[in-house]
């Protein structure tokens, strides 16, 4: 039996949800009430990966709040991935995600030197109405800073939360594998930083549903 413990760390400003979506991810409920997170919160969630697999994640979710941010350094230690979170109705959070890049970069990166594996989601999605942030600005964004690439989730509606750390976490057991061979990185660098297509349980569950009344 092969147990893996990773690090992931969740980062940007405050009030985009950060909380909401480790609770969601890890309790299956978002949370009613907001408390502003101080300092960090931990969470842990245990996934059995396969018969043989069990996989540890440990989440660390840190405040957005500026007067933290002298502690980041301590904070992203030891990380393996990373997630980047913005509100698709604030451009002004969207404006920070580079800021909290390249702190990220700078402060933290893997035994071989490179970059941690980091994911941009835009949370938030349910409100459509009110997005004054381009889907390729988004795309110019993630492919100039380095991120694996980006998505959507609503915390709120559960759409694309497990299915984001489920991608993530793929990524991150192709570079545990490829560290334990001694295998070179594969070369993604022609279509990393775009928009990533995650098929969402709740909608498909939906969409089967509503193809089953019908037919």
């Amino acid at each position: 039996m092969t147990e893996l413990l990773f690090k992931v760390i969740i980062i940007g400003d405050a009030t985009v949800g950060k909380t909401s979506f480790v609770k969601r991810y890890v309790n299956n409920h978002p949370g009613r009430d907001y408390k502003p997170t101080v300092g960090v919160d931990f969470a842990l969630k245990v996934i059995k990966y396969s018969d043989d697999t069990t996989i540890r994640l440990q989440l660390w979710d840190i405040a957005g709040q500026e007067r933290f941010s002298t502690m980041t350094r301590v904070y992203y230690k030891g990380a393996a991935a990373c997630v980047i979170m913005f509100d698709l109705t604030s451009q002004q959070t969207f404006n920070s995600t580079i800021k909290w890049k390249r702190d990220l970069d700078s402060k933290c990166t893997l035994p071989d030197g490179k970059t941690i594996p980091c994911i941009l989601v835009g949370n938030k999605s349910d409100l459509s109405s009110t997005r004054p942030i381009e889907k390729e600005a988004i795309d110019k964004l993630c492919r100039e800073n380095g991120f694996l690439g980006w998505t959507e989730m609503s915390v709120k509606e559960d759409v694309n939360v497990s299915e984001t750390m489920e991608y993530l976490l793929t990524e991150l057991l192709d570079c545990y594998k490829d560290n334990e061979e001694k295998v070179a990185p594969k070369n993604t660098s022609t279509d990393q930083g775009g928009f990533i297509e995650l098929t969402s349980h709740k909608t498909a569950k939906e969409n089967t549903s509503r193809s089953g009344c019908c037919s």
